[in-house]
């Protein structure tokens, strides 16, 4: 398996691959350089023996979303180089999506904004009674753009309705009844319910559990090349609006955006 700087991979000898976001000085919030190393990982775990991947992040937070720092540049940058950028999150979540083994989504602390994306590409999502999570790019002025597909396949628009433009935190009890969790599980428990999940593949042959699982993705909800070249256009939208210009200088100047009540 390749170094890699923000990400960290562990396989085992069962061929069972945690792999961590590792971004703690930023709630492992989704860097272009992690964006890169993800899709470079799941182009190729199949490949190189993985059967599973148990996806979460280090110091026992999920993802806080994209970084601020990674944001701030688009909001700075022209069209074409927004394009590229948004382009870059968007093939991410296409590659780990696409990928033929079954992906198991390990979710404490937070999932935010793009956090809930990755969540929403695992196939099974396993989250301590405390997570939060929440879509929260409109407090920034953004749009759940390019993790929408993956949102929308995963629970539907009337769920989607209820949390995708509010930008409130919910806790897991209700990301499990909107469909976002699978399983909520006490945070002593979560180890041997992942395990209890990751089992069942490794007496199965690697290849039906590949067939199997892009038989689902072609029976649901189509993310197409079309669609995600839709969602990369809405996102290099976005960033070139007023709102997110002041939304992003709001949050790293730590002040009220002037749309906020009382902002000042």
């Amino acid at each position: 398996m390749d170094a890699y700087e923000t990400i960290l991979v562990d396989v085992d000898a069962r061929g069972v691959a945690a792999l961590r976001l590792n971004n703690p000085s930023r709630k492992n919030a989704l860097s272009a350089q992690m964006m890169d190393e993800l899709t470079a990982f799941a182009s190729v775990a199949a490949g190189q023996g993985i059967r599973v991947v148990v996806l979460s992040g280090v110091d026992g937070v999920f993802c806080a979303g994209g970084d601020l720092t990674w944001m701030q540049a688009q909001i700075d940058a022209d069209r074409a180089g927004r394009n590229v950028e948004a382009r870059r999150l968007a093939m991410m979540l296409k590659a780990l999506n696409v990928m033929p083994v079954p992906v198991i989504g390990r979710v404490e602390g937070v999932a935010l904004g793009g956090g809930v994306g990755m969540a929403c590409v695992c196939d099974v999502v396993l989250a301590a009674p405390d997570a939060k999570f929440g879509l929260t790019e409109t407090r920034l002025g953004l749009i759940p753009a390019t993790i929408s597909p993956y949102v929308m396949a995963r629970i539907g628009e009337g769920a989607a309705r209820q949390v995708f433009m509010n930008a409130r935190i919910f806790l897991a009890a209700e990301a499990l009844r909107l469909g976002l969790v699978t399983h909520v599980v006490d945070l002593s428990d979560l180890d041997a319910a992942i395990e209890a999940e990751v089992l069942p593949y490794l007496s199965l042959p690697a290849g039906a559990i590949g067939r199997a699982k892009a038989l689902t993705r072609m029976l649901g909800p189509k993310i197409d090349d079309v669609t995600v070249e839709a969602t990369i256009e809405k996102l290099a939208d976005t960033w070139d609006t007023e709102e997110a210009r002041e939304g992003i200088a709001a949050f790293l100047e730590k002040r009220k955006p002037r749309w906020a009540s009382g902002g000042s």
